[in-house]
Order: C-alpha cells, then sequence, then structure tokens
C-alpha cells in the first residue's frame, strides 16, 4: 500500500478516546470537594431516621473517607466499611481515630466489593451518594446486589441513593462542558482548587464518560491542572426495581428526596429501601 493510500485510510478510521475507567477519586480532596454539597447534610440523617432504636449491624459498601460510616457508628450502631481504595480508607482510619470510635463500632476493610464475602450477615447494607451508578454495567449491577443479597439477614434492608435522571439535561445533546463550578480548600495542601465537570452522553447505552477538572495555582503563581475521568449509568426507577426483583430484593419504599417526599416526576433522588427475599 502506497503511503498516501494509507494515511486516507488513517483518516476514514480515527482512532476512539480511551474508555473511561472506575471511579477513583482525589483522596485528599474529596471530603472538602463535597463539604458544601446541600445533599450530603440530609441523607444520613434521613438514613438514620429509618433504623429501629436498637443497635443494628450495617454494612456500607464503598465507604470512601466514612462521610457516613463515622455518623452511623457514633449514632450507636455497629459499622462494617469497605472500600477499594487504601488512601481513601487511610483517610476514613484516621478520622475515626480522631473521632475516638473504637474499632468494635466502625471495622473499615480494604476489598472489592463485586466480590466481597465476609462470611456473616447484616441488618443493613448500604450504597450511600450515587455509588451504585459507578458500575455502569448490568453484570457489574447484579453482582453488586448478590454481594448485598448475600450479606444481608432474613428480612435485612438494603439502601440505595442515586439520583433521579433529569430528562431536561439529557435532551440538551451529547456533551456538557464546565458544569458544577466550585471552589474548595483543602487545609493539607494549603490549596484553593477550582473545579469543573464536563459530561459525554451516550443515551443509546445509558452511559456517562464524566471528566472533573481541577486548577489551582502555586505559591510562586504557577497553575497546575489534574482531572479525573469515570464512567457512570443512569437508572430509571422500573429499572431499579427490575434489577433489585432478580436479584432477590423487594422494593419496600422509593423517596424522592431526604424530605420523605414520594419520588415525582422532578424528584432529584432515587432513594430505595429494599427488603431480602
Amino acid at each position: 500500500m502506497s503511503a498516501p493510500l494509507r494515511r486516507r485510510s488513517e483518516r476514514r478510521t480515527p482512532r476512539r478516546p480511551a474508555r473511561a475507567g472506575r471511579y477513583r477519586p482525589i483522596a485528599e480532596y474529596y471530603d472538602a470537594e463535597y463539604a458544601a454539597l446541600d445533599m450530603l447534610q440530609h441523607d444520613v440523617p434521613f438514613f438514620l431516621g429509618q433504623l429501629p432504636r436498637r443497635r443494628q449491624a450495617i454494612l456500607e459498601l464503598a465507604v470512601g473517607t466514612a462521610r457516613a460510616a463515622i455518623p452511623i457508628a457514633q449514632a450507636g450502631h455497629r459499622v462494617v466499611g469497605i472500600d477499594y481504595a487504601p488512601d481513601l480508607l487511610a483517610i476514613a482510619r484516621q478520622k475515626s481515630r480522631v473521632a475516638a470510635i473504637p474499632s468494635r463500632d466502625l471495622a473499615l476493610q480494604l476489598a472489592d466489593i463485586r466480590k466481597l464475602d465476609l462470611g456473616r450477615t447484616f441488618d443493613w447494607v448500604c450504597i450511600f451518594f450515587n455509588t451504585f451508578l459507578a458500575f455502569p454495567t448490568l453484570a457489574e449491577q447484579d453482582r453488586v446486589l448478590q454481594v448485598a443479597r448475600r450479606h444481608l439477614k432474613r428480612s435485612g434492608r438494603l439502601w440505595i441513593d442515586i439520583f433521579h435522571p433529569d430528562l431536561q439535561l439529557l435532551a440538551r445533546g451529547p456533551r456538557d462542558t464546565g458544569l458544577d463550578p466550585r471552589v474548595f480548600f483543602v487545609p493539607q495542601f494549603n490549596r484553593t482548587v477550582y473545579q469543573t465537570t464536563d459530561i459525554l452522553r451516550d443515551t443509546a447505552r445509558q452511559l456517562q464518560d464524566i471528566t472533573f477538572h481541577y486548577r489551582w495555582f502555586d505559591e510562586f503563581g504557577a497553575e497546575h491542572h489534574e482531572q479525573r475521568r469515570f464512567a457512570m449509568t443512569y437508572l430509571f426507577p422500573r429499572e431499579l426495581v427490575l434489577l433489585l426483583e432478580r436479584n432477590g430484593l423487594q422494593l419496600e419504599h422509593l423517596w424522592g428526596n431526604y424530605d420523605g417526599s414520594p419520588l415525582a416526576p422532578t424528584s432529584p433522588r432515587m432513594i430505595a429501601r429494599c427488603v431480602r427475599l
């Protein structure tokens, strides 16, 4: 093949961008990044309001920096938190020590929640703050739900909190850039960071290719950039119900927000309480 023909062929088949990977936050940023997010002031109190007064055994999947696990343990429950990111767990352990929570009340463990088998069961299994959507394939979602069911006592409850798809956003087209601008301060680095979000949507596969952009200036005025790129899906209410049922879980209640309101077309959240069948 001559060189000119080879160049024309290459132009007809442009290289596809690399596939977005699994969500992995910048650990030192995580708590500061979400500190001002209003919903995270309400999700744990709403969950605690669903628990009986007696002490519960709770498994949190994707515990992260223990943002939810610590106040749940402080409320008198025994929590086991699982995450695959050792840097997030290191921060969680430090926060737990500062809060003087004994390990019998909050145990943190490194593991892949898709393959987890602790050999014990719990009263509740919890997946907070859109985490379930970070497993974008049906096969991964089935594995996570099967793990959750395997770790539930008979009549135990699963708690899933995800966003309710916004049809107006989905209809805007395949790409959005510069979304959700925010500024946060990272004390560990004495750094003020500006963050924006880009989203590339594939509505045929219900996938979102998300990139978090971070920008800051050092003490010499030099500009720095970091980014995190990952894939997420989104689910509609009937899809969630079907996923639960085929994995041996039954929806008991579906709320649309942390005020206890029922799911409505304009609700921002889908908060599901499910029971093991």
